[in-house]
């Protein structure tokens, strides 16, 4: 791991130069203030995705899902879950297709709930279907 990691703000997107050794210390945003970490799945739209992506140098893990999906909604507090026992080594983001449906597009999503994960700005795995969060947690470490 490296001395200093570069965190993207799931609020407003700035870069944050944070230490390795104080990631567990619930760090804020030097911009906007908020906490970098929260220890649940930030909702974000396409600016604030492409932030995460490209300025993270943890994983990034979007749950794609929409709100009238079924088994979108029954994972959902799975995802909660993993959140908390991952970040802040891994960041957890939602997107909801419906209304963000350019982005999903973009991402070929083609059905839900899709799970992706993100590394080094690009798209290191994919899984579609609902897991619970055991599964959940083993699949995101195993993929990042």
């Amino acid at each position: 791991m490296h001395d200093t990691l570069m965190i993207a703000c799931p609020h407003c997107g700035a870069a944050n130069r944070v230490p390795a050794a104080r990631m567990g210390e619930n760090p804020g945003c030097g911009r906007c203030k908020a906490p970098l970490f929260q220890g649940r799945p930030a909702e974000v739209d396409a600016t604030r995705l492409d932030a995460l992506i490209a300025r993270s140098d943890v994983p990034v893990v979007v749950d794609f899902w929409a709100p009238w999906c079924a088994p979108c909604r029954m994972m959902a507090p799975a995802f909660e879950q993993a959140a908390k026992s991952l970040e802040p080594r891994y960041r957890l983001v939602k997107v909801n297709t419906e209304e963000q449906q350019a982005l999903a597009a973009r991402f070929g999503i083609r059905s839900i709930p899709t799970v992706a994960v993100f590394s080094a700005g690009r798209e290191v795995a994919r899984q579609s279907g609902a897991m619970d969060a055991g599964s959940l947690v083993r699949w995101i470490q195993a993929s990042a």
